[in-house]
């Protein structure tokens, strides 16, 4: 089978590794890819929102599987232009169309929808210029601190977290009447703050059945122990030590169910992964937001632990079939570290060098914001590259992936060394 991953980043070098892998795969390209996606098949110079071209593409080489890694085009309506046209019509898209992608691509849309269908969420309410007074009356009626969200996509910056209602009005103003985040913020959700232990959990569906993938947790803070500003992901480890099987039930029984339940009581299709943020309160869990596609660096925490054919199984849900598929999961963990250029997540240099690679033999080293020029690889991001071990214990995966973040070189590389240390004890 020949398959287009669409995406350039660490996610998108963590499916094209894992689909090598399957007997299945004839030809793998990746849009636009990175330095590192070309080991495993050809990049292609194409933007991930470029349909038309990525259409064309496919046609050319006879593609029959479309994996779509980053969430603007789902919620652009990618899967949705393949479906209009008959001549992509034997082409599968992995990933949901536009109105499935609205639970990412809309916080007010998907809180409704939480609501809904009885999903145990943090109280809000949704506020625009129009009644904006109104959402200054509910601002200062909430307890300390106070969560704003931007309700369209905005690149993961568009959550403040306030701790006084003088930041929160002057936050809520910049965000609606002056467009902090631009049309992304022209709605703002006002949500009560939710106090606990954040952790991720994943589920692939073809709409009727699904799979619950492995649980994973991230870091977003840039400094130790969690300080400083929020990046997309400093790294992830997999499992998450205190996800045991009964929290695992009870999501399955709160939120998995009737998500997938609810989607089609509302003729919602949707084939592809829901990325599930939650927060664990009082051994309880809460949805804190959904995400239509699997999440970085957490995906290279979670596919690396997945032992069945990963084509099989997305196969599965372009046919309807998951439920038929085998699943099985690795019982070891892995544990991903996420190098960054200096500057990182503000203003940082491109286009260093980067060497030693060849040298990490213990962990998979998964590109994301690097390139090639005149035959070496250097920098072209913030988030450079991700570094995967998979061990007996977390203690062991947490100690290889670090020892071997340190064994690459770039001017100004600086990389995390407490990843998940605090879930050891």
């Amino acid at each position: 089978m020949n398959i287009l991953i669409v995406g350039s980043g660490g996610r998108e070098s963590a499916f094209a590794y894992k689909l090598s892998q399957s007997p299945r795969l004839k030809s793998l390209f990746i849009a636009p890819g990175n330095a590192g996606t070309g080991k495993y098949g050809e990049n292609v110079s194409i933007h991930v929102n470029d349909f038309e071209a990525l259409a064309e593409f496919c046609l050319e080489k006879e593609v029959k599987m479309v994996i779509v890694g980053p969430e603007e085009p789902l919620v652009k309506g990618l899967h949705d232009y393949f479906l209009s046209r008959e001549d992509l019509a034997h082409i599968g898209v992995v990933g949901p169309q536009k109105q499935g992608a609205m639970l990412e691509g809309s916080k007010e849309f998907s809180k409704e929808f939480m609501v809904r269908h009885n999903i145990p969420t943090a109280s809000f309410a949704a506020f625009t210029a129009e009644n904006f007074q109104e959402g200054i009356e509910y601002l200062r009626k909430q307890e300390l601190p106070i969560v704003l969200k931007a309700d369209g996509l905005a690149a993961g910056k568009g959550v403040l977290i306030c701790n006084s209602f003088q930041e929160a009005e002057e936050s809520f103003h910049k965000m609606i009447h002056e467009k902090q985040f631009g049309d992304a913020s022209s709605t703002v959700v006002i949500e009560q703050f939710l106090s606990g232990i954040e952790l991720s959990v994943f589920v692939l569906t073809d709409g009727e059945s699904y799979k619950v993938l492995p649980s994973a947790k991230d870091y977003k803070r840039i400094g130790e122990g969690d300080q400083g500003l929020n990046t997309g992901g400093m790294g992830s480890v997999s499992p998450v030590p205190f996800a045991d099987d009964e929290f695992i039930k009870k999501v399955e029984d709160r939120i998995i169910k009737p998500t997938v339940d609810g989607l089609k009581e509302e003729n919602i299709p949707y084939k592809g992964f829901i990325f599930i943020g939650l927060m664990n309160v009082g051994g309880d869990p809460y949805v804190i937001e959904y995400n239509v596609r699997m999440g970085d660096p957490e995906t290279q925490s979670v596919l690396t632990r997945i032992e069945s054919d990963l084509i099989d199984l997305l196969d599965g849900v372009i046919s309807n079939t998951l439920e038929e598929k085998e699943y099985k999961v690795s019982p070891k963990t892995a544990a991903t570290v996420v190098c960054v250029s200096g500057g990182y997540p503000g203003d940082y240099v491109k286009g260093k060098v980067i060497d030693n690679i060849e040298h990490v033999e213990d962990s998979i080293v998964f590109h994301a914001g690097t390139s090639l020029e005149n035959g070496e690889i250097v920098t072209s991001g913030g988030r450079v590259l991700a570094v995967t071990s998979v061990q007996e214990t977390l203690f062991e995966a947490l100690q290889q992936a670090t020892a071997d973040a340190g064994r690459i070189f770039y001017a100004g590389k600086y990389f995390r060394k407490d990843i998940g240390f605090d879930l050891l004890d």
